[in-house]
């Protein structure tokens, strides 16, 4: 059985201690309303270092920025050193799709520059604060089937949950006292006007995706259901095509021995 409350302590003091080997004052986190955010947050306020937590609509979902205020307010009124921080970068998104016009650029290209809006915001906020980017990915996603942005929600300082499953970082939650609005909210990157969750785009819940990668590692089985064979063919077509954000930027080598 796994001690929530210690591995809790044990991310947090780790946040803590990268912080102060390198001189760092504050941490930045980018809230969502969705689970993943709402723990990340709640580790980096446990350190007791500056906390920025920033709340970034861009045409957002209405429940999903009400979330995300429901949880800023939840740490705020917990610990003294989260501060809130709202950047609506609607205006900034609009005024790139019409920049981008004469591209013809795709729905899912638009989709990720709202990650990518994001992430600059947060950096620039962490810059000016002698600060890091905290990110927010779980293992599933981050090495899993590589649900994120690349560039977007991907380019962070470092990743306290990213060897955490989702099942993991929901008992977080759970032990942390994060709201329930949040642990009962369905898990959404919150990129599309749509308002589509991550199992619409994914095609499979996180359960069944996490069951997967544990089942890949696993010498191949002939018992399997219909459903689990499809599930699998889900998580493995998402590992291969999205390798490119998981792998090492490949690099040409003048020098291979160097």
């Amino acid at each position: 059985m796994v001690d929530w409350g210690k591995v809790a302590n044990d991310i947090s003091d780790w946040i803590s201690d990268y912080a102060h080997r390198n001189g760092l004052e504050t941490l930045v986190v980018g809230v969502s309303g969705g689970i993943d955010s709402a723990v990340t947050s709640t580790l980096s306020a446990m350190t007791g270092i500056r906390t920025i937590v920033v709340n970034m609509p861009i045409h957002q979902d209405e429940g999903q920025y009400d979330l995300a205020n429901l949880h800023i307010q939840w740490l705020v009124s917990k610990w003294g050193n989260v501060e809130r921080s709202k950047i609506d970068l609607s205006n900034t998104y609009d005024e790139l799709c019409s920049d981008l016009d004469s591209q013809k650029v795709t729905e899912l290209s638009l989709a990720n520059s709202r990650a990518r809006l994001r992430m600059t915001a947060l950096f620039a906020v962490a810059g000016s604060n002698n600060g890091i980017v905290v990110g927010t990915g779980n293992k599933v996603e981050d090495f899993g089937i590589g649900f994120y942005t690349k560039y977007g929600d991907g380019g962070v300082d470092i990743s306290p949950i990213a060897d955490l499953y989702k099942s993991d970082v929901y008992a977080m939650g759970e032990e942390l006292g994060v709201i329930g609005e949040v642990l009962e909210a369905a898990p959404t990157d919150g990129l599309w006007n749509d308002g589509r969750t991550d199992e619409d785009q994914i095609g499979a819940t996180y359960e069944e995706i996490e069951w997967a990668m544990k089942e890949s590692t696993e010498p191949k089985r002939v018992d399997l259901s219909e459903r689990q064979r499809k599930v699998l063919d889900i998580y493995q077509r998402l590992n291969k095509s999205n390798s490119h954000k998981m792998d090492p930027i490949p690099v040409f080598k003048l020098y291979p021995d160097e």
